[in-house]
C-alpha cells in the first residue's frame, strides 16, 4: 500500500499538461478542487468529471496509475460513505432494526465519495505532471506579492518542494526496508489489527533514522552551495506564460462557466 501512494511523484512524459507554466496547474488545480465544493447534487458531476477526464486525457498519465493513488485512502473513503449513508435523516428505503438507510443518505454517500476521489486524482495530476522545482518555482511567483508584508515566500515555497521531494524517496525506502524485514521472517500481511500495527515499528525506526540522515546531508549540501535563502537568487529558467497557457487559462474559464450553468438550469 505504502508504494500505491501517488502524491509527490512525478511521471515523466511529453504532453501538453507537462509543458504549461507550473502556474497555470496550480491555479487551475485549486480552482477545479474548491469548484467541487460548490455544489451539493449530481449536477456538477456533469461538468467536473468530464474536464477531469479531459485533463488526464491530455497528459498522457494512465488513468490506472492515477487510480492507484485512492488505495492508500480506501478506507477513509469506505467509513466516509459508511458515515453518509446510515447517518443521514430522510425518507426511509431500508429498515433493519437500528440500521436505516435513506434515500438521502444513498444521494449524499454518492456525491461525498465522488468529490473526495476527484479531490485525490485530481491533486495528484499536479504533482504527476510538475516537477518539485517547477513547484517551487511556481508558488513562490504566485505568493510573491506577500513578500511586501515580510512573508518568506522563497523558504516556504521551498520547504514544500523538499517534502514533496522526499516522498517517493522515502516510498522507495519504506520498500528496501520491508524487503530487508521480510527476508527476516517479518510478518505485515496476516494477523489481527494490533499485531500488524506492532509489525511496522521495525519498519518505522530505520525510516525514521534515514530520514534524518537524508534531511542532515541536505542541510549539508545546501550550505555547501552557500544557500542562504532567496534573496537576490536569479533563476536558470525564468517562468513565461506562453499561448499555450493562454489557452489553458481559456478552458479554465470555460469550465467554470459550464459549472454554473449546470448548477443553474440543472438542479438535480
Amino acid at each position: 500500500m505504502i508504494r500505491d501512494i501517488t502524491i509527490g511523484q512525478y511521471y515523466r512524459t511529453e504532453s501538453v499538461i507537462h509543458r504549461l507554466d507550473p502556474r497555470v496547474k496550480i491555479v487551475g488545480t485549486l480552482c477545479y478542487m474548491i469548484s467541487l465544493f460548490t455544489f451539493q447534487s449530481f449536477a456538477g458531476y456533469l461538468a467536473a468529471i468530464p474536464f477531469f477526464a479531459f485533463v488526464l486525457l491530455l497528459s498522457r498519465v494512465p488513468f490506472s496509475y492515477t487510480v492507484k493513488g485512492l488505495k492508500p485512502v480506501f478506507v477513509m473513503l469506505i467509513l466516509t460513505s459508511v458515515l453518509n449513508l446510515f447517518w443521514t435523516e430522510g425518507t426511509v428505503i431500508v429498515r433493519l432494526g437500528f440500521v436505516v438507510v435513506t434515500w438521502e443518505g444513498l444521494k449524499r454517500m454518492i456525491v461525498i465519495s465522488l468529490r473526495l476521489i476527484l479531490l485525490i486524482i485530481g491533486a495528484s495530476v499536479l504533482t504527476l505532471t510538475t516537477t518539485p522545482n517547477q513547484l517551487t518555482d511556481g508558488l513562490e511567483h504566485l505568493f510573491s506579492p506577500l513578500k511586501k508584508v515580510h512573508v518568506p515566500v522563497h523558504e516556504i515555497a521551498m520547504m514544500m518542494s523538499i517534502a514533496l521531494r522526499f516522498i517517493p524517496i522515502l516510498i522507495e525506502e519504506t520498500g528496501r526496508i520491508m524487503k530487508a524485514q521480510t527476508a527476516r521472517g517479518a510478518d505485515f500481511e496476516t494477523g489481527s489489527v494490533l499485531r500488524r500495527i506492532k509489525n511496522m515499528f521495525p519498519i518505522f525506526i530505520p525510516l525514521f533514522v534515514s530520514a534524518v540522515h537524508r534531511a542532515g546531508d541536505l542541510a549539508d549540501a545546501m550550505d555547501a552551495r552557500c544557500y542562504h535563502g532567496g534573496a537576490g537568487r536569479t533563476k536558470l529558467h525564468p517562468l513565461h506564460y506562453t499561448g499555450r497557457d493562454s489557452a489553458a487559462f481559456f478552458v479554465l474559464l470555460l469550465y467554470l462557466l459550464l459549472l454554473y450553468f449546470v448548477k443553474r438550469y440543472i438542479p438535480y
